[in-house]
């Protein structure tokens, strides 16, 4: 199988924010997404159009809304245009005495309560997955960048892996589930990769084996086709990008700037390196698994695998280190700002500990918490 690659300016940006809706006094989920988006879509047509363009879209539950980005030339770029399509949703939802929700999970509603999006891919996915589809009451932050050449897209995609634990720590905003406190800080994750197209993507050592890899999974049946590969990093042809897929839903904008900044920065930093002939770092496959089940259980916490040689650091003390080289690339691309809110996150707290934070408040209600999430995503704080 052929696949060829869209060329696309270097470091343009998409970004994906998948938000819920819930009812404004209880906190808790309703399945009001697809009727709210086609509303703001018979006020704004161009916004179910691709191209620069942003969209609104439905998602696997019927509580969710999607809000996509048109082709991005900075981060600033982007979060106008998330504005823009969240204050457009609230014109619809206000009245209706709806609000925003976002987070990587919701702390006390039950999956079995949820209803699914009438799709025959989604209906596809629940009779191939069962229990396990069902369960995906989940939100994220996908981040494109993009690439001008196809020879960079494995090896970005490799060295983007070197950098998951900071960017899922960072991001970490899923402690509870059905009401329980996990223990993890991104529960969302530990979810979403029992699908079996989900989770950390396979080592290609050329394009080659990749495309070799995605004729295997249609011949077998495993997709129908490219986008149902659903790994946690991805390049994805048809937009000249690579896409990281792994972030938790973000509560606030500054926050989706943050994240969007980082992985631009590192993006950036890889491509510069493919282009002087230098290899990107690479873990060994193990350290990245192990990697991620560290940031998910404890978040900023973690002590994560750095070297080859199984050395270890503090993720806190790493990414110091890490937002401190990306500097000039930041400055480079007009993201400074947006980059520096990473350190914001580092000394407020990332989302799941906000969220543990609020529940020690009130006793342990998690309506307190999932109504504290709808005001921060109101106010942007």
């Amino acid at each position: 199988m052929e696949i060829s690659f869209a060329r696309s300016d270097q470091s343009t940006l998409g970004v994906e924010w998948e938000i819920a809706l819930v009812d404004g006094t209880t906190g808790d989920l309703v399945p009001r997404g697809r009727e709210t988006f086609e509303a703001v879509l018979e006020a704004h047509p161009e916004w179910g159009t691709d191209g620069d363009h942003p969209q609104l879209t439905g998602e696997f539950l019927l509580n969710t809304v999607e809000m996509v980005t048109g082709v991005c030339r900075d981060v600033a770029h982007s979060t106008e245009q998330l504005a823009a399509m969240m204050d457009e949703i609230r014109r619809v939802t206000d009245p209706q005495g709806l609000e925003i929700f976002a987070a990587g999970t919701h702390p006390f509603a039950r999956w079995q309560d949820q209803q699914v999006t009438d799709k025959q891919r989604y209906h596809k996915l629940v009779e191939r997955t069962q229990y396990w589809g069902r369960q995906m009451v989940i939100y994220g932050v996908h981040v494109h960048v993009g690439l001008d050449a196809r020879a960079k897209a494995l090896p970005v995609l490799d060295g983007l892996l070197t950098y998951y634990p900071h960017l899922l720590a960072l991001s970490s905003n899923s402690p509870f589930w059905a009401g329980e406190d996990t223990g993890y800080a991104s529960q969302r994750s530990m979810i979403f990769q029992q699908l079996s197209t989900a989770g950390l993507p396979y080592h290609f050592p050329s394009w080659d084996a990749y495309e070799q890899c995605i004729e295997d999974m249609v011949s077998t049946g495993i997709i129908e086709e490219l986008s149902e590969a659903r790994w946690d990093v991805r390049p994805v042809p048809r937009l000249g990008t690579d896409e990281v897929r792994f972030c938790d839903g973000l509560s606030t904008l500054w926050e989706v700037g943050a994240l969007t900044a980082l992985t631009q920065c590192l993006a950036e930093s890889l491509s510069r390196d493919v282009e002087a002939g230098r290899e990107p770092a690479r873990l060994r496959p193990w350290h990245i698994q192990e990697n991620k089940w560290r940031a998910a259980r404890y978040g900023l916490d973690a002590e994560v695998i750095t070297g080859p040689h199984n050395t270890e650091r503090d993720l806190r003390e790493d990414l110091i280190g890490l937002l401190d080289r990306l500097e000039p690339v930041a400055a480079r691309l007009g993201c400074a700002q947006e980059l520096s809110d990473v350190e914001r996150i580092l000394r407020e707290g990332a989302g799941y500990q906000r969220q543990r934070a609020v529940a020690r408040a009130h006793g342990g209600d998690l309506r307190a918490v999932a109504l504290d999430i709808v005001r921060r995503t109101r106010e942007n704080d």
